[in-house]
Parts: structure tokens; sequence; C-alpha cells
């Protein structure tokens, strides 16, 4: 923004959202039997950060979140195919992992912010009453992916168990999907469970496949389903062996991500260009600021590029 401009930067974000998914990924992801997608949400695109609120006690609300939720229904249903939502980025960021929950360090997190909290329980009833009786939203995943220092995990349940009871207030019973602290995979002080169509998610990545003892007790000891919500950036044997493991534990998988930037970790690879690295190199201190049109070019041909075709 300070270097292009804060409209080319939104022209930027606005292209890429458009091209990076749209109805051929869908379609490419049904022939391929997949049975579902997992859509990581960013809370600003649905409301105002608390800094950026008129009104400190009230919630602006935005459509373009709830239009691309819109659009892959839309591309899914055709397909049969269940759309699961999740909360990628909470208000305020919810892990130190700036990089994945967009946490600003000089601004309060969602653990050090009444109004964060309220702001993410608000926002998952205004989902729910979008989408309660649209019967191919697979379910909630609430949080992805805590990353903070929550003792006993009190704080994350209490989170949880207000968001579940704003959800089902206005009669919405999808699945709620519920992740543990340390990137999804810490379910202390989250069992046992406090509703009746629940199912604990787990994460995996860079680790053998050996074993999934860590995390089927708790299917076994509380009857409750188990998820693999994300795992990936790995070899093809990786993924062959992962994939076998969950499937004959009777444990449901979702990929991540869909598409890289120049890796053949990912299902897909979107090809870089020169003005870009050159944006890239800028950032690191690597080298002077390239000229804005550069830069601008540099960034509008990614996304063009972020199109299936060209991947």
């Amino acid at each position: 923004t300070e270097l292009v401009g804060e409209e080319k930067t939104n022209q930027f974000f606005a292209k890429w959202r458009e091209n990076h998914f749209m109805q051929e990924d869908v379609d490419s992801l049904a022939a391929w039997g997949f049975n579902s997608i997992r859509v990581p949400l960013h809370y600003n695109l649905f409301t105002l950060p608390i800094q950026e609120e008129p009104n400190s006690d009230q919630n602006t609300w935005l459509e373009t979140g709830f239009d691309i939720i819109d659009n892959v229904l839309e591309w899914a249903e055709p397909h049969q195919m269940y759309v699961i939502l999740d909360m990628h980025a909470a208000p305020g960021g919810q892990g130190r992992n700036s990089e994945i929950s967009d946490y600003d360090p000089s601004k309060p997190s969602l653990w050090e912010s009444e109004r964060n909290k309220t702001k993410l329980v608000e926002l998952w009833k205004k989902i729910a009453e979008r989408y309660k009786d649209n019967k191919w939203i697979g379910g909630y995943d609430l949080i992805n992916e805590t990353n903070w220092d929550l003792p006993g995990g009190v704080a994350l349940r209490d989170i949880y168990e207000r968001i579940t009871t704003e959800i089902r207030g206005i009669g919405d019973n999808h699945i709620l999907f519920i992740e543990g602290n340390d990137y999804g995979n810490n379910h202390a002080g989250l069992t046992p469970p406090w509703d009746d169509n629940m199912v604990y998610s787990f994460h995996k990545y860079w680790s053998f496949n050996d074993s999934l003892d860590w995390v089927t007790w708790i299917r076994s000891q509380y009857g409750v389903p188990l998820w693999m919500g994300e795992g990936g950036e790995n070899s093809n044997q990786w993924f062959t062996e992962a994939i076998k493991m969950f499937e004959d534990n009777y444990i449901g998988w979702a990929l991540w991500p869909w598409k890289k930037l120049e890796s053949i970790s990912a299902p897909f690879a979107i090809g870089s260009n020169s003005n870009y690295e050159s944006l890239v190199n800028y950032f690191r201190g690597q080298s002077d600021a390239p000229s804005v049109q550069d830069a601008v070019d540099g960034l509008m041909q990614l996304a063009e590029d972020s199109h299936i075709s060209n991947n």
C-alpha cells in the first residue's frame, strides 16, 4: 500500500480473489472425486477491524466475503459437494504466526481483546443466519490453528462455547469443527464435547506417517468423529502414505493449499514474473524499490496467472 497506493492494492486483491478460485477450480475438484471444499475466511471481508469501526460497540457488515461464499456454494451444488467454512483469520488474529492468522503485534489479538472476541462470536452468528438452511454447507470450522498461550485451553473452550450458543440459538444444526491450540493439534481443555454435532479437527504437516494414536483416543473415548482438516506441503510419497493412513482410520481429510507460487508441493503451481520478484526482493531489503508501474504490473500479472488455466 505504501508503494503503489491503496487503490492499486485493492485492485490487485480483488483480481487475485476473482482468479485464484472460481468455477473451473470447483469443476476440477469434482472431476477428481473430491466431495468437499474447505474455504478459508478472513474476517475483514465480512466486517471492519475494531480499530476502524465508526461506533465501537457496533459491527459494520461487508458483503465481499458473503459473495465469495455464495459463489462457491453455487458452483459446488451441481456436483453435490459440501462447503466447509473455516475462520482462517479471526478478528485480531488467533495466533502469533502472523503469516497464517494475520496477527499484528502492535494491536490486541483475539485473546487480548473482549471486543475482538465479541466480533468473532457475532460474525459466526451472522454467517449462521445466512446459511443455516443450506444443505450444502458441510459445517463450520470455528477457529483455524490457534497458536497462543492459553493455559488449560480454558479461553479457547470458552470462545467455542460462546460461538456454539449463538449458532444453535438461531436453529443452525450444521457440524461444528473444533481445532485445538498449537496449530490445531492440542485439544487440552476441549473435551468432553459440549454439543451433539461436533467433530474434532487436527492438522498434519512435516511429520512421519507412522501413527495417529495421539488423536484417535479422543474418538475412542468420546465417540466423536475426527477430521484431518489441513495437511500437505510435502512430497507425492508423503501424500500417498498420509491419505492411506487417514482412510485406514476412517478419517476424512482436506489438502492445503490448493495453489502455491513456484512450488510442486501443492496440486497447482502459479508462475511468478520478474516484476513481482523485484517487488519481493525490495520487501526483503535485497534491492531498491521498483517503480510504481513495474510493481503494479508485477502484481496484476501474478493475479492473472493465478487462474487455473495458467497453472
